[in-house]
């Protein structure tokens, strides 16, 4: 039930000061009900995430949450649990905590979001707040200009999970462009970053049926293919 559910995870005390994987796995299984297989990592793009799997959920974590106080894990179970909200003491955590994710994380190359007429920092941090409430911690920057201007899907977008960089081809740095147009590579471009590569019979898969799930989640994706099947000049 939802109200026994709630009331284990914010009576739980505070016993986790040498927290580890089991301790909070099991802390978390208590709280929501179900079997719960806990990964923490270094990954500072995706702080949080769950999936379901034969039977159980798959927690992934980063690991200064392994410090989180009770209330912060609060927060945590209702979003195991399936509730997407804001979580403001998830997201404070967070920040009070830049410093050690930076430490964790590994040496970013040099990124220039400003272009001629568009700032990709300002595009991401508008479609972070409305899609991912502020979770995707990714670089953004445009890509190497070169003489070519025609270019396929494909190449409009990439991400680098080694560098956790997004890269933008600088053909869409042009005041013709649409916001919406821009801010669906953009998107497209955060949904990798957040839902990673998965492995299904030995090989890698990154436009999963759940991807494409999300990507039409975007508001105004029709308006954004639309666009593109007429040709990004």
């Amino acid at each position: 039930m939802p109200g026994s559910s709630q009331k284990r995870c914010q009576t739980q005390p505070d016993l986790f000061a040498a927290r580890g994987e089991e301790s909070l796995a099991a802390y978390f299984a208590g709280a929501v009900g179900r079997p719960v297989a806990l990964t923490v990592t270094d990954n500072s793009t995706s702080m949080l995430s769950v999936r379901k799997r034969e039977g159980e959920l798959r927690v992934r974590l980063h690991r200064i949450f392994l410090d989180a106080d009770t209330a912060v894990l609060e927060e945590m179970c209702g979003f195991i649990r399936g509730r997407r909200g804001k979580m403001p003491l998830f997201r404070d955590f967070i920040r009070r905590n830049r410093h050690a994710i930076r430490n964790s994380s590994p040496k970013r190359m040099k990124v220039d979001p400003r272009g001629r007429f568009h700032n990709l920092k300002c595009l991401f941090d508008e479609v972070n707040r409305e899609y991912f409430e502020g979770r995707i911690t990714s670089s953004i920057t445009w890509g190497i200009r070169n003489g070519r201007h025609t270019v396929r899907r494909r190449t409009l977008g990439s991400y680098s999970c080694r560098t956790d960089t997004i890269r933008i081809h600088p053909v869409l740095d042009r005041k013709d462009i649409p916001f919406y147009f821009l801010k669906f590579i953009i998107y497209h471009e955060m949904l990798h970053a957040e839902m990673g590569i998965e492995e299904r019979n030995g090989r890698r898969l990154a436009h999963t049926k759940e991807f494409r799930r999300r990507e039409r989640l975007y508001r105004e994706y029709d308006r954004a293919v639309a666009w593109e099947r007429k040709g990004v000049p």
